[in-house]
């Protein structure tokens, strides 16, 4: 029998995008889809492109609507999920795309989000390091296993926590001089107004957005890396819209430790990596196109050392949409309910 799936907040680029999966998971089988204000339109005038779900309707997020499934997806702006999700009991299992549940430090959500701080549930990055190289090889993949509760990573979270993740764990970069400069397509910020609109005002055009270490996924990422060195990270982060849908690509730099060569940095992401279905580490002087992660599940890692500046240079390109979120989420849940990790979920991207 499949286990029933409801999504709340269906009618965004995630809840669209989770839809799109899974259609074929063959495991789960999707019943009720809430919105807001498109409650009662056909799941067609809002994705046309998911034909399989083309005459169901979006229905109201209240607990009645929500009651009886065994999978609840919260695609909702952040700070909305948390009440939402108190609607539910320990056997349900509850999945937020948003940042309500990710963080540990409840001065950095308050700074950042300007609310109330919730609980922090398991992190939906499998694939995520959790120490150090020095004692041993381990990962946020343990703790999502029969969890009834998993916080899905932020999309730019995951492209930068990624790339540097290997490089700290393994001593070979210093923790206090990391940059991150990122692409991002518009998508990321959601379905609305004033998306669209902003869309349409870069064309040809690309904008720096939150400037000067006030993004909201400061916080997310810097609590990933300072599990794996001694010393507190300190990030320059800086993100930019540019004319395409989705994708994005993190180019992320830093400070080397003395003497360290490209075949260590690499033995090191080879060492992270090895096995990861949806990590892939290109081989020397190969680095990622957004172009090629489109619809994938999957991470794509270039790496490269700047001789004159003494920095590592790692550049990872997503699919915001998928192993930035949606596709995320997905994995994690396979982890927590015992399916193979890869159930309903592809590394082939789409053709140009």
């Amino acid at each position: 029998m499949k286990l029933k799936v409801a999504i709340v907040g269906a009618s965004g680029y995630v809840g669209g995008e989770l839809l799109r999966m899974l259609a074929s998971h063959p495991m789960v089988e999707v019943k009720t889809l809430t919105a807001n204000t498109n409650v009662g339109q056909k799941i067609s005038a809002i994705h046309p492109h998911l034909a399989t779900f083309a005459d169901q309707a979006f229905v109201e997020t209240n607990r009645e609507n929500l009651e009886d499934h065994d999978v609840v997806f919260l695609a909702l702006p952040h700070t909305k999920s948390a009440e939402i999700a108190k609607w539910f009991d320990g056997q349900t299992l509850v999945i937020d795309c948003g940042a309500d549940f990710r963080l540990e430090d409840a001065a950095a959500w308050q700074k950042f989000y300007g609310t109330e701080h919730n609980a922090t549930w398991p992190y939906g990055m499998p694939e995520l390091l959790t120490g150090n190289f020095a004692n041993g090889v381990t990962k946020a993949r343990a703790k999502l296993a029969a969890t009834t509760r998993i916080a899905v990573p932020g999309c730019n979270a995951t492209a930068v926590t990624l790339a540097f993740a290997p490089a700290l764990a393994a001593d070979l970069i210093e923790p206090s001089d990391l940059t991150s400069v990122l692409s991002v397509g518009t998508s990321g910020a959601g379905r609305n107004a004033s998306v669209n609109l902003l869309a349409s005002e870069i064309n040809a055009g690309a904008s720096a957005y939150q400037v000067g270490g006030v993004h909201r996924h400061i916080p997310e990422i810097q609590q990933n890396l300072n599990r794996l060195t001694d010393s507190k990270t300190q990030i320059s982060f800086t993100p930019v819209l540019v004319p395409m849908t989705r994708g994005i690509i993190a180019v992320n730099t830093a400070k080397l430790k003395p003497g360290v060569t490209i075949d260590q940095l690499r033995a090191a992401f080879d060492r992270a990596y090895a096995g990861e279905r949806f990590v892939r580490v290109l081989p020397q002087g190969e680095f990622p196109n957004t172009k090629s992660a489109l619809g994938a599940n999957l991470a794509l890692i270039g790496l490269a050392i700047d001789e004159a500046a003494n920095r590592a240079v790692i550049i990872c390109a997503i699919d915001n949409l998928v192993k930035g979120t949606a596709g995320a989420a997905i994995q994690s849940m396979n982890i927590a309910l015992a399916f193979d990790e890869s159930t309903g979920l592809t590394i082939d991207g789409v053709a140009p």
